[in-house]
């Protein structure tokens, strides 16, 4: 079957459209991204502008129409951070399926870790034991570790690149003090999940998946994205400290010109570096692999594993979903299907 992603995250709305059956592997057909900062368009109670909703509403009639160019037999529309933490959020989605006919679904944050979990898991195999993985988005963090294909730990915090160059960073580049004062937030806040993941066990494989940590591995060494992604990229805690001391003291702009940073997301590059490397700390991690796939991927690997009800007894599900319609993401839990919008 021919299936559609949407996902709507803190930075952009990315239409990935991939040919997939059960048991296969996915395989990517088009890919469609805007950029519209979401989490940027926010107004003082915290709710999505006029603007935001409007550009938010255009982008999404404009994808699920190109979902239906494309032969999509299922939408896949879910978001992430921005739209889980935004105060009106339920009047947004409303707008949202009203005028384009798309019901986006809003994944708690810690769905979204064993979703990324599940598509580590799948792209890495058995062989790789025991998991941790962990995502920096715009606007979270997410971490789950485990030895099956359902976490048993699954976090995620308010640590995203783009919420901590919000939040933390008024110069550009940020001054020492603001460096330092997020560094000490990060420890704090990192210190309660640390312990959890820690007494999950020691991982055998240790995985980082998004755009910030290719970012921040292709910066230290790690082959670029016309090796493949097949080609193995390893970021080191060593590596990540000399590229952290370095990018500190640069500008957004002069970041956006260094090879493999995004243009439009040069200005978080430092907060999520700063993440990366108090994770790692936290975590007593030396090194991690890249995975090409991560949160877009376990939603398809999750639907498709649902195709077929009867080959998974709902007493067998032990992980949590935000759909409110079994055709959405499929029925994925033994509770009531449920949604945080």
């Amino acid at each position: 079957m021919r299936l559609g992603v949407l996902d709507v995250g803190s930075n952009t709305v990315h239409l990935l459209v991939v040919d997939a059956h059960r048991g296969g592997h996915p395989t990517p057909m088009t890919s469609e991204k805007d950029e519209l900062r979401l989490a940027e368009n926010l107004d003082r109670s915290g709710g999505l502008t006029k603007a935001g909703a409007d550009a938010l509403v255009r982008t999404v009639g404009k994808a699920g129409a190109a979902a239906t160019r494309a032969g999509c037999s299922d939408l896949l529309a879910f978001a992430t951070s921005a739209l889980r933490d935004a105060t009106n959020s339920a009047a947004v989605l409303a707008r949202v399926r009203d005028e384009t006919g798309v019901a986006l679904q809003v994944l708690p944050g810690e769905d979204e870790a064993r979703y990324t979990f599940l598509a580590v898991r799948r792209w890495y195999g058995w062989s790789a034991g025991r998991l941790l993985v962990l995502d920096i988005g715009g606007g979270s963090l997410e971490l789950a570790a485990g030895r099956d294909e359902h976490p048993a730990v699954a976090a995620s915090l308010p640590l995203g690149a783009g919420r901590l160059t919000r939040e933390w960073f008024r110069s550009d580049p940020p001054s020492r003090r603001e460096i330092d004062a997020l560094r000490a937030h990060l420890d704090v806040e990192l210190a309660g999940v640390a312990r959890k993941v820690r007494r999950a066990g020691s991982p055998d494989l240790v995985v980082g998946t998004s755009k910030t940590f290719r970012s921040l591995a292709r910066l230290t060494g790690a082959a670029p994205s016309s090796a493949g992604p097949r080609a193995r990229r390893l970021l080191t805690d060593v590596g990540l400290r000399q590229l952290a001391a370095f990018i500190t003291r640069m500008s957004a702009g002069d970041l956006a010109e260094l090879e493999g940073v995004s243009p439009s997301r040069a200005h978080q590059l430092v907060a999520g570096a700063l993440v990366a490397e108090a994770a790692m700390r936290a975590l007593r991690i030396t090194q991690l692999e890249i995975c090409p796939w991560a949160l877009r991927e376990g939603v398809i690997l999750r639907r498709l594993d649902t195709l077929d009800a009867s080959t998974h007894p709902p007493s067998t599900q032990t992980d949590r979903s935000a759909q409110n319609t079994p055709d959405a993401l499929g029925r994925l839990t033994t509770y009531e299907a449920r949604c945080t919008g």
